[in-house]
């Protein structure tokens, strides 16, 4: 079996980089979290594990969870990423030149040896990487919420990676008991291109009077076998982030891909899905 890297840096402890973190951590790595502040550390480090103590209860730990954890530290700054760091996965929203300074300052401090990657689901890998000094050791890793969970990881080839980064990367995501795809970066890869658009349909369909979402979202499970309903999994996913690639995809691929109102307007109300607690579904967790 393929090996995971021995210390992975994740910058980003939302539910995303956590989720991340902990993949890495369950498979041996020694992770290190950056948030900004102590209290986003913290936090950071609580998502983990929580989400430990949930994969234990399951079942789905070979060792216990404390241990697992003690793998994980958290960091306030990149610069304190350890120098030694085999990988380092950018993990923070999509905003291109906020991802493009943390992925440069990444760079600087780790050694040249190490692979940098994105998390993006839609922004262009090759942009990222004209921020970096060795592109060739970058590319994007997609991950897929809840990460611990998901079978999938997507990795995007930037233009100027280089073929050993890809084999590389391919090794980790199996060490991580984890399927790839591997795609040519364009926008929104292959994953978010066709998710997104799915998604976007539906919810012209609600705005539209077509059907309430359970309604959608049973016809996609039990008539095309989807493991759930593309609004159940924009409420999943985060609204502001579907928006955010929705806009993407629309100023890059046209019009097919313009936000429906509906999105635009319960965005703008907070209803920004399971971690607001409400999006077109009701959550409590």
């Amino acid at each position: 079996m393929a090996a995971a890297p021995g210390t992975v840096g994740v910058v980003g402890g939302g539910r995303m980089g956590a989720g991340i973190a902990q993949s890495f951590a369950t498979a041996g790595s020694a992770v290190v979290v950056v948030e900004s502040g102590k209290e986003a550390a913290a936090a950071a480090l609580e998502r983990v594990a929580t989400g430990l103590r949930r994969a234990a209860e399951r079942g789905r730990l070979e060792e216990p969870a404390e241990r697992v954890l003690a793998r994980v530290t958290a960091v306030t700054a990149v610069d304190d990423l350890p120098a030694g760091a085999d990988l380092v996965v950018e993990a923070v929203p999509e905003d291109p030149a906020l991802k493009a300074r943390l992925l440069a300052a990444a760079e600087k401090a780790v050694g040249e040896a190490a692979v940098l990657a994105t998390n993006t689901s839609s922004l262009s890998v090759t942009e990222l990487g004209t921020a970096l000094a060795r592109p060739e050791r970058f590319l994007g890793m997609h991950f897929f919420n809840p990460v611990p969970a998901s079978a999938l990881v997507e990795l995007v080839v930037a233009g100027r990676t280089a073929d050993d980064t890809v084999r590389t990367a391919l090794e980790w995501v199996r060490a991580l008991g984890k399927k790839d795809v591997v795609v040519r970066d364009s926008p929104g890869f292959a994953s978010s291109r066709l998710g997104v658009a799915l998604g976007l349909e539906a919810i012209r369909m609600v705005e539209e009077g077509v059907a309430e979402p359970e309604a959608i979202d049973a016809a996609m499970s039990l008539g095309y076998k989807h493991p759930m309903g593309p609004l159940r999994l924009t409420d999943l996913v985060g609204l502001d982030v579907r928006l955010a690639i929705a806009e993407y995809l629309h100023d890059t691929l046209g019009e097919r891909f313009a936000p429906p109102e509906l999105l635009r307007e319960k965005v703008a109300r907070g209803e920004l899905g399971r971690k607001t607690g409400r999006g077109f579904y009701t959550w409590e967790d």
